[in-house]
């Protein structure tokens, strides 16, 4: 197990050797634990190589006919082997969209005792399963920073058919080990059978990768939608045990034409939305690897303290009524442990799963506790993991925006990207400066309020005139940053006309301010003494104090 950590050795300075560096602690700290405690006997298989060398995953979960695949098929840009796309619930199997040169489709069998894929944990859901489990490995750029998967359509209405293997414990599975879990309506079909209910209290314990989309969005009206959405929530709200309301990303997610084009600003937002937090992954795996190996680590040490007590139950005495009796007081166990080693109730396993795990087992033959097991992995959580996540903060900070996944992630500028001649992004590439096109009217408001004799306006004076916007002080003190170019605490009127197109034009039309003025947006007559300045004092980071400080 962990072989490439001998043949692979990397520096302990870069982000990238996270993975690596908890693969070692696993591998020294917690797998002698579990192994020993039979960890993967009573919750998951053990870790193998893969888990800490793998790409990021996304899993896509919905009833049949919400466009999971034609989903997919939107991320990747192109036809994958495999894909079918209906009406009727077409996908029948597990499918896993992976990066290769060559097209291939790859049965489940072969990917399960594949080493060099994590795929190796789902054989235990038997020859079923296998047969309704394959890979489409193709060539897209997406796919070289994550792994997508498609799930079967989830059927309607109360009664659901037998699948023939374990579709719950399949998505558990999946659901422990993905950095993201995407759950599609369709906006015609809000309804949450049983089997989807089923499916989303399956997720439980991972509700902080969940995403639900609205899809289909553009074939309903403005005010269908309202109502749409309204009722999403409302259902959800029914199926998900938390207080705060479930983040929804409404959109049409295909290539074709809108059906209905009312609310495509919405969508365009809303995919932008969506499309930012799928490219935090490749940066953000390292975290979700370590917290996942602290929530496993935690389970471990409940696990064998739980070992220890009912050893402890047991005595001399291991018979069926014996069993009965020690299954019939888990929950007791539970709290004693619980406030004996000071350990959150949530952090204990499944009452019920762990009931059914004890009484298939003879509990005479439970391994014994062993402190130095169990302290390795304390150790392991209070010395060894704090600095591992220090090292992530760091590298984080040393990084700017997210990876740029390619294809349809894509943030090469075009005129069709998000926010194009938008914002303070308009007139960007245009000779002529942007501000002029309104000079007549911000000369008028300029002079009425009386210039001196070096024409210009000071902050006392500019004050209650931008105040009249109805911004707050803080965006207005922002704003007057930006635009008092030369930092003397006046305004000249390129400098105004500029805050007035910055207030008007940005900041009431709801585009976000920027910390560093945009070059084409500086006063003509001001860019080769700003530019030098950039060059030479780093934009002024120190500044000096401006006379609208109070904002």
């Amino acid at each position: 197990m962990l072989h490439w950590m001998k043949k692979n050795p990397m520096p302990d300075d870069s982000l990238l050797s996270i993975p690596h560096n908890l693969a070692k602690l696993y591998k020294t700290k917690l797998f002698p634990l579990e192994e020993y405690t039979k960890f993967q006997e009573f919750h998951s298989p053990l870790l193998d190589d893969a888990h800490f060398t793998s790409k990021p995953m996304v899993l896509l979960i919905g009833q049949y006919s919400t466009g999971k695949t034609t989903f997919l098929r939107y991320l990747v840009e192109r036809d994958f082997p495999g894909m079918r796309i209906g009406p009727e619930p077409t996908t029948d199997g597990f499918m896993v969209l992976e990066h290769n040169e060559i097209d291939a489709l790859i049965p489940g069998n072969a990917l399960v005792v594949d080493p060099s894929k994590p795929y190796g944990g789902l054989s235990k859901f038997g020859v079923n399963f296998l047969n309704r489990f394959q890979g489409a490995s193709l060539n897209s750029e997406v796919l070289k920073h994550v792994t997508l998967v498609d799930t079967p359509g989830i059927l309607s209405g109360s009664k659901q058919l037998a699948r023939g293997y374990d579709f719950i414990g399949v998505l558990e599975w999946f659901a422990e080990r993905v950095d993201r879990i995407i759950i599609l309506f369709d906006a015609h079909k809000l309804d949450i059978s049983d089997e989807l209910r089923m499916s989303i209290q399956a997720l439980r314990g991972n509700q902080e990768k969940i995403r639900i989309v609205l899809n289909k969005a553009d074939q309903v009206n403005t005010q269908q939608l309202m109502r749409v959405y309204g009722a999403l929530l409302w259902s959800l709200a029914k199926v998900f045990d938390t207080p705060e309301v479930v983040r929804v990303y409404t959109g049409s997610f295909w290539s074709n034409s809108l059906k209905n084009e009312d609310n495509r600003k919405l969508f365009e937002l809303e995919k932008a939305d969506l499309f930012n937090d799928l490219q935090t992954l490749p940066r953000s795996y390292a975290v979700r690897l370590l917290n996942d190996l602290v929530k496993r680590s935690r389970l471990a040490l409940v696990h064998a303290y739980i070992l220890q007590a009912i050893r402890g139950e047991t005595g001399v005495f291991t018979g069926s009524s014996t069993k009965k009796k020690i299954v019939d007081r888990l929950a007791e166990i539970y709290n004693q442990i619980h406030k004996t080693h000071n350990i959150s109730l949530g952090d204990f396993p499944d009452l019920e799963l762990m009931k059914g795990a004890l009484s298939s087992r003879d509990i005479g033959k439970l391994p014994k506790f062993k402190k130095d097991l169990v302290d390795a992995v304390s150790f392991m959580l209070s010395r060894d993991i704090p600095p591992l996540m220090q090292r992530i903060n760091q590298e984080e900070m040393k990084r700017n925006g997210n990876v740029d996944m390619g294809g349809v992630f894509s943030t090469t500028n075009t005129p069709f990207n998000e926010g194009f001649e938008e914002g303070v992004s308009r007139g960007q590439g245009e000779e002529t400066w942007v501000v002029e096109e309104e000079r007549e009217k911000w000369m008028h408001e300029f002079e009425l309020l009386n210039p001196n004799e070096n024409g210009k306006i000071e902050g006392r004076k500019a004050k209650p005139h931008f105040v009249r916007t109805k911004l707050p002080n803080s965006t207005l003190g922002k704003i007057w940053q930006l635009s008092d170019i030369d930092k003397d605490g006046c305004l000249d009127f390129e400098e105004f006309a500029l805050m007035m197109h910055l207030i008007h034009n940005v900041a009431l039309q709801d585009y976000p301010l920027p910390d560093k003025l945009p070059p084409h947006l500086i006063p003509p007559s001001k860019r080769a003494t700003e530019l030098t300045r950039a060059h030479t004092h780093d934009l002024d980071e120190n500044g000096e104090e401006s006379s609208l400080k109070s904002y």
